[in-house]
């Protein structure tokens, strides 16, 4: 059956929220010029990726299109 388990303290939880470190983080570093040229270059080729996927991926998703020709099994044709 059902093994109960045992009751877990949360008096630590509570803790938590009221300590206070004295220690301060580092300052976070300033990305360079190539960083920031790196990573809009990756940002733009992500962008181009999709609008092109989109723009060669609609026609063949266009369903009004009435098609070019009819396709019958040879099955179909021998009554």
């Amino acid at each position: 059956m059902f093994r109960r388990r045992e009751s877990v303290p949360f008096s630590f939880v509570a803790e938590a929220d009221r300590f206070r470190s004295n220690v301060t983080p580092p300052p976070r570093e300033r990305a360079s010029t190539s960083q920031l040229a790196a990573r809009s270059l990756v940002g733009l080729t992500l962008i181009a990726g999709f609008a092109g996927s989109l723009l060669l991926g609609l026609p063949a998703l266009d369903t009004d299109r009435a098609p070019a020709h009819s396709q019958t099994s040879e099955a179909s044709q021998h009554r």
